[in-house]
């Protein structure tokens, strides 16, 4: 059979266009792979460059940055990273321990510790720990358990436990109890001394007394040091300065005596509780320097729970209490008139029991009228008229700069706190009204302090020096050596020595023959002087039925050295008076005095001092 022509022919057109268009392909396809192929070269070529670029910016960059920090910024840099690497440390200093003459100590840092309770942590049952802890802690089982059983963690068992106590309680291995470890002011001696030592508070400062007053002296010198801090935040003892924790030995000593403290202590408080006194006081000077040897406040309290005190009792009333000394002041004014010599030892004046100043009357206490009497005699009876008829011989102004001398109108320069200046009328009030001096003859119409009455009678006692009257001794360390020693103001002379001999040999009768006869020791020759004083009123005049029973004391009379003051205020009872009241604390405190000072007995003549009848 014969092919059809036109098939074939149009099968050879197709191969033939097959043939053509694939040989057209593969042209085509070669073409665009060399254009791809210089495309993807023109491509990486770019790349290239970018991150040369790049790579190049970045170390430009960071090299500068470097440049920065190491160049630029390096030394500030440099002491930022010390700081974060170092740490500002300031040791707790123990204050200074305070002691008295003897060394006994009144106040010292102690540690204590805080416990706490966490009661879900106990391995045995509330009852159990209760009963173990109570014997420890004293505290009863009973309202331990009731402790135990309010919280079950975070309970504080005691806020502040004594190290001897707390090392039995750690000893135990109780579970469930932690404890932190601080320090607290400690005084041993309780209330015998908290009139002068004071107590400082929970932030560790002083609030009264020395421990307030003398705070710079107590608190140890301490520099903030800077230790190296580990990456882990632990510090590296190895770089802490040398000697950085070393604090010195030193104590402030006093120039209180404790043995005399606590017989003032006793002598007072007798007496107070007999006649039912609101308040009281005795002050012991040596007044060759001003050294106090005791210094006594009833009622007071104890230091070591002055939470639990009164405000008031804070503020020593003997220091920073005024009132008016009455017939205490009589030997000064005395002295003042011999100084001045308007009166001579030997000169008598007549006592008729009542005076006319201007418009009052002033008389004696209980009326009484003595008659002749010479000096001597009206301090023996504590005559007022006599005192007014003295000082009239004065003229106001003359007076008026005496008594100014001797520190009325101004505050004692002494170490104790809170002391308060005395009270004196103008100079023109003074002079101008002829009551005035009259009144202050026999100690009333100004006011002072007990501590400035103990200064004053001081210079009677010394040869007619006025000191300062003065608490701390020192700093001195463990083995007795002094370092320091407060510079006190110089001495001022008020009185000559035969002035003031002369006042206190007149004193001496007051014990001997007048109203200070109980106040007599055997075989030793004692200086005094009763005041029973109106109580005078904020508001002014004189509170009805109050006064201030007051005696003071000077020993020995042949060689006088020390000043004995004892007050009481308000006490009750029709026989009330200086001599009742005040003049036996004086003895008790004076025969205390003796064997602690050594004072050996008087070389008198007159047998009535060998064995004196009371």
């Amino acid at each position: 059979m014969r092919k059809s022509p036109s098939r074939s022919k149009f099968k050879n057109f197709r191969h033939s266009d097959f043939t053509r268009r694939k040989k057209f392909s593969q042209q085509g396809l070669l073409e665009e792979s060399t254009s791809n192929t210089e495309d993807k070269l023109a491509n990486s070529r770019t790349r290239l460059f970018i991150t040369w670029g790049l790579l190049i910016a970045a170390g430009l960059g960071l090299a500068i940055n470097l440049y920065q920090l190491q160049i630029v910024r390096g030394a500030k840099l440099t002491e930022r990273a010390r700081n974060q690497q170092m740490v500002n440390l300031r040791p707790f200093m123990p204050r200074r321990p305070v002691i008295d003459r003897s060394n006994n100590l009144l106040a010292i840092d102690r540690p204590v510790y805080t416990v706490f309770a966490h009661p879900k942590l106990f391995d045995k049952s509330n009852e159990e720990i209760a009963k173990i802890l109570a014997p420890i802690i004293n505290k009863d089982a009973a309202d331990l358990v009731k402790i135990f059983e309010s919280k079950k963690s975070g309970i504080t068992l005691a806020p502040a436990l004594p190290e001897e106590i707390a090392d039995r309680f750690i000893a135990l291995h109780l579970n469930g109890f932690e404890f932190t470890q601080k320090y607290s002011r400690f005084y041993p001696q309780e209330d015998l001394a908290a009139d002068v030592v004071g107590y400082v508070n929970l932030d560790r400062r002083g609030q009264a007394g020395v421990e307030y007053s003398q705070e710079k002296l107590l608190e140890r010198s301490v520099q903030t040091v800077r230790l190296s801090r580990a990456g882990n935040g632990a510090l590296m003892p190895d770089h802490a300065p040398e000697g950085f924790l070393h604090f010195d030995d030193l104590q402030l000593q006093l120039t209180l005596d404790s043995r005399l403290q606590r017989a003032a202590r006793s002598a007072l408080k007798q007496q107070m509780e007999k006649f039912g006194a609101k308040r009281g006081g005795v002050i012991v000077m040596d007044a060759s320097d001003g050294s106090i040897l005791a210094l006594v406040s009833q009622p007071t309290y104890d230091p070591n729970q002055y939470s639990k005190a009164k405000i008031e009792l804070f503020k020593n009333w003997t220091v920073a209490d005024l009132y008016e000394p009455g017939s205490t002041f009589k030997p000064l004014n005395v002295a003042i008139a011999l100084e001045n010599g308007v009166i001579k030892p030997d000169d008598v004046f007549n006592d008729p029991g009542s005076i006319a100043v201007a418009d009052r009357i002033i008389k004696n206490a209980e009326n009484k009228r003595y008659g002749q009497i010479n000096i001597a005699q009206i301090l023996q009876h504590s005559s007022n008229i006599g005192m007014v008829q003295m000082i009239q011989r004065l003229q106001p102004n003359i007076y008026y700069n005496w008594l100014e001398r001797l520190g009325l109108g101004q505050t004692v320069d002494t170490d104790l706190p809170f002391e308060v200046g005395s009270r004196l009328k103008s100079q023109e009030e003074f002079i101008s009204s002829p009551i005035e001096p009259a009144t202050t003859s026999f100690g009333q119409g100004f006011s002072l302090t007990p501590l400035q009455l103990v200064q004053m009678h001081g210079a009677l006692a010394n040869g007619g020096k006025l000191v300062t009257p003065h608490v701390v001794r020192g700093l001195v360390d463990s083995k007795g050596q002094m370092h320091y020693v407060p510079t006190l103001p110089t001495p001022r002379q008020i009185f000559s020595r035969a002035t003031t001999q002369r006042v206190v040999e007149m004193m001496e009768s007051v014990v001997s023959e007048g109203t200070g006869k109980v106040a007599q020791i055997p075989r030793y020759r004692i200086g005094g002087k009763t005041g029973t004083a109106q109580k005078a009123s904020a508001s002014g005049g004189y509170i009805a039925g109050a006064r201030i029973t007051s005696f003071v004391g000077i020993l020995p009379v042949e060689s006088p050295r020390y000043v004995v003051l004892a007050l009481v205020d308000e006490p009750k009872g029709e026989n009330a008076y200086g001599s009742t009241v005040a003049a036996p604390i004086v003895k008790a405190v004076m025969e205390a005095l003796i064997p602690i000072e050594q004072i050996p007995p008087s070389q008198a003549s007159d047998p009535s001092l060998v064995n004196p009848q009371n």
